[in-house]
């Protein structure tokens, strides 16, 4: 039996947004190990572009069943940037950001920390709306749980 460290990564890709912002929100994770692939999506009647990035992460890494070496795709530079250089001085300043003030979407953030723990996660930042096939899946599948709400 292979280890963790020999097997191929899940390859993750997500995205999310709302229209307007703030407003009628959708999130969508395509994830896909060896030749399965599996999609996830949901939405918010009332949320951000911010939240359904946030949410299409932490809905996608919390489906693995077991620890896993993943590559994460997302086209927010706010879930990337969040989670790879901001989140730490977060937890040191007890949830304050710079400003030391509240950091928006905590509740998501620390989500977002607890899903990833089990995981080895490689975060992976695409330009959005570039032609990145699977990125433009994700935008679809989004749009289509947004469009769902009414």
């Amino acid at each position: 039996m292979a280890s963790d460290e020999t097997q191929a990564p899940v390859e993750i890709w997500t995205d999310g947004g709302c229209k307007p912002n703030p407003g009628p929100g959708g999130w969508a994770a395509i994830l896909r190990y060896g030749g399965t692939e599996r999609e996830l999506s949901g939405g918010d009647a009332a949320t951000t572009n911010n939240r359904m990035e946030l949410m299409a992460a932490i809905s996608a890494l919390e489906a693995l069943k077991r620890p896993c070496r993943v590559v994460l795709h997302t086209d927010s530079e706010y879930v990337r940037n969040g989670i790879s250089r901001w989140i730490n001085g977060w937890v040191r300043n007890n949830w304050r950001n710079s400003a030391k003030e509240p950091v928006a979407n905590m509740a998501l953030w620390q989500r977002l920390l607890a899903a990833a723990k089990p995981h080895e996660v490689e975060w992976r930042w695409v330009r959005g709306h570039a032609g990145d096939p699977m990125n433009e899946r994700a935008d679809r599948l989004a749009t289509e749980a947004r469009l769902r709400l009414g």
